[in-house]
């Protein structure tokens, strides 16, 4: 049964009167008739007699009164759920250790001050190449990337900041004071790199393979800030995003080394999958990184 229908069966059901019942609804008297007819043809009974120059219900029609209320309510409550459903719900997100901790803080409380309801889920992505096969496998909503930028035909990404490494060390290293620390430098060192996978170990292993240089030990961690104590206790060297050091190395618990090699750009990304559904909440989580980030950019100049 329509709810249009059923709509207009109750205005004229208080009314008894036809003319009445579109006045108040704003229809034509004719739409009001073909509204009652319908409904009369779908229960195959009349709803309405005429007992002279009364309009009365029909026994049929007492019926329906009482149905079409409860289905009228049970709508308008339906729309309400959902409705608010809007501000309700979830959003899982892929990020590295570093952008959770050092990048995404302040956007979060943002966020959780408008939508209290929404539930935020971060599944840890230790590599960019991980958080992209989140997307793809649908296990994340939205993915934040620190990476060179690399087009993938399935997914939507948008370019938030460029991000600098800093090749770090204990401030008593032997190289604090090189005016230039070059791959070959490295050769008796030993690195302290992120777990495989990650956009900048990528870089820094490329760069130090093609000078032909096989450092003398590396260590991996899964953790930044287990590789930040183990440099601070002068095990080894790392190359780091800057916003991860900036802390320390303004204190002077680490040094940023005079690292001759020009990086490749690396920009921290927002990416979602071209195909995936975009909800009320998501979409305005996605706006307001776009305006937080867009002021970062401003911030750091």
């Amino acid at each position: 049964m329509d709810l249009k229908h059923l709509h207009t069966f109750l205005v004229a059901s208080k009314t008894l009167n036809f003319t009445k019942t579109a006045a108040k609804l704003q229809y034509a008297q004719s739409s009001v008739t073909a509204h009652i007819k319908s409904l009369e043809q779908e229960l195959a009974t009349p709803l309405f007699e005429r007992l002279g120059k009364r309009l009365v219900l029909t026994h049929a029609g007492q019926q329906l009164k009482g149905y079409a209320q409860q289905i009228i309510h049970l709508t308008a409550e339906a729309q309400t759920m959902i409705q608010s459903e809007e501000k309700t719900g979830t959003i899982t997100i892929g990020a590295q250790e570093s952008q959770c901790t050092y990048r995404l803080p302040t956007l979060l409380k943002s966020f959780k001050d408008q939508y209290p309801l929404v539930n935020l889920i971060f599944k840890p992505a230790h590599s960019d190449e991980r958080a992209t096969e989140s997307l793809l496998n649908g296990e994340v909503d939205l993915a934040f990337i620190m990476d060179v930028n690399k087009p993938n035909p399935y997914l939507k990404t948008k370019s938030l900041l460029q991000e600098k490494l800093r090749l770090v060390a204990a401030p008593s290293h032997p190289m604090r004071s090189k005016s230039a620390v070059l791959p070959e430098d490295l050769r008796e060192e030993t690195i302290l790199f992120t777990e495989k996978g990650c956009s900048y170990r990528t870089m820094f292993e490329q760069i130090v393979n093609a000078h032909h240089v096989s450092p003398r030990n590396t260590l991996e961690f899964i953790s930044i800030e287990a590789i930040k104590k183990c440099v601070i206790a002068n095990i080894g060297v790392a190359l780091l995003p800057e916003m991860t050091v900036a802390e320390e190395v303004k204190t002077g618990s680490l040094i940023a080394l005079n690292w001759s090699v020009r990086m490749p750009t690396l920009t921290t990304q927002m990416a979602i999958h071209k195909n995936k559904s975009q909800t009320p909440q998501l979409n305005d989580f996605i706006h307001l990184t776009e305006e937080y980030f867009n002021n970062s950019l401003i911030y750091e100049g």
